[in-house]
């Protein structure tokens, strides 16, 4: 297990523009799952790449266990990387499809079968071995990717969106097996999505990126609980946060914390909303309503509440948000910050 730094790391493209990746700076755990969550275009791939060597850095340093590694080969850097298409070699059988990194670090050839066999054990694709890639599934193909990697005995793995080729039931199970595996192997692991779920599910940590800045570092809890900024806010959660201009303040809730009257005691705010649409989704009901009345006349807000709950369209309700489940950001820098005081309506 190996630890990876970057220090003020920047890739720049074309200059006179802004980076792909800007003064990233950071800092893994020995045996870490950490996470690269952002949308697309937010530096989170050329970051990954510019750790496993694949790309150069404008500027900054990398450090893999100690050791500047800016000039090393991805060879040399001890990482092994999953691609999303899983650069698997059509014209190989899956054994030598994973024997073919000891070829080229050149193991000797009566090592390859034991740990070929070790690496397809753990993966439970033992019985996949002398078949050709065309003949997998999209999940078993991503098995034998992560054998293909794991039988380097690498320091750290590198994996860049490894389940966004495969449907929504199969994507449930294989990041299932992902957790699994890295609980067997405990290497340092970075893993790059644009998906919240996944981030949130599988990450012990979750480093979300915006225009090639690091926004937030942290637990799933503490970036979903406590957002750094209004675009952390806003990115993770399904529906967003909900943000209210107030003055100088941006005032945040979860759609899960706006809840009918009854049911928010002791309200910090409270709102009249006339519902607009409701979506009935089994678990839980989502209502995207109006505020009629009040310093938030017309802002439209959403709320989630269990399925138990019943709303019509064009009708009105009190709603409230308990205090705890206030967000507060400055309306200048869109940070998070806490007023003093505030005058609600």
């Amino acid at each position: 297990m190996a630890v990876v730094e970057t220090r003020k790391l920047t890739k720049v493209f074309k200059e006179g523009e802004l980076g792909a990746v800007n003064d990233v700076n950071l800092e893994t755990r020995e045996g870490e799952f950490l996470v690269f969550l952002g949308p697309s275009g937010s530096g989170k791939t050329t970051l990954l790449r510019m750790i496993a060597g694949l790309e150069i850095p404008t500027a900054g340093e990398i450090r893999i266990g100690g050791q500047v590694v800016n000039h090393l080969t991805p060879r040399e850097r001890g990482i092994a990387m999953v691609f999303q298409s899983y650069a698997l070699y059509p014209h190989l059988s899956v054994y030598n499809n994973i024997a073919f990194p000891l070829k080229a670090q050149k193991v000797p050839k009566q090592l390859h079968k034991q740990k070929v066999e070790w690496a397809s054990s753990l993966l439970g694709i033992g019985a996949l071995l002398q078949r050709k890639p065309r003949e997998l599934s999209g999940g078993e193909r991503q098995r034998v990717a992560l054998a293909r990697a794991i039988v380097r005995e690498p320091s750290v793995f590198l994996l860049d969106e490894p389940l966004s080729n495969l449907d929504a039931k199969l994507r449930a199970s294989a990041r299932e097996e992902l957790e699994l595996f890295h609980k067997r192997v405990g290497t340092t692991t970075i893993y790059v999505t644009h998906d919240q779920i996944e981030a949130m599910a599988m990450g012990d940590r979750v480093m979300v990126l915006h225009k090639g800045y690091m926004r937030q570092l942290g637990t799933p809890r503490q970036v979903y609980d406590t957002p750094a900024d209004t675009f952390v806010a806003t990115f993770l959660g399904s529906p967003p946060m909900n943000l209210l201009e107030n003055g100088d303040f941006i005032v945040g809730f979860r759609p899960e914390h706006l809840l009918p009257s009854e049911l928010a005691s002791n309200p910090a705010i409270t709102f009249r909303l006339k519902v607009k649409v409701t979506e009935y989704l089994g678990a839980e009901w989502i209502l995207y309503a109006t505020v009629t009345g009040g310093k938030f006349d017309g802002k439209e807000v959403i709320s989630r509440l269990a399925s138990a709950a019943s709303f019509a369209p064009d009708q009105v309700y009190d709603f409230g948000v308990r205090d705890a489940d206030l967000h507060f950001f400055d309306r200048n820098s869109e940070k998070r910050t806490q007023p003093k005081v505030l005058a609600w309506q």
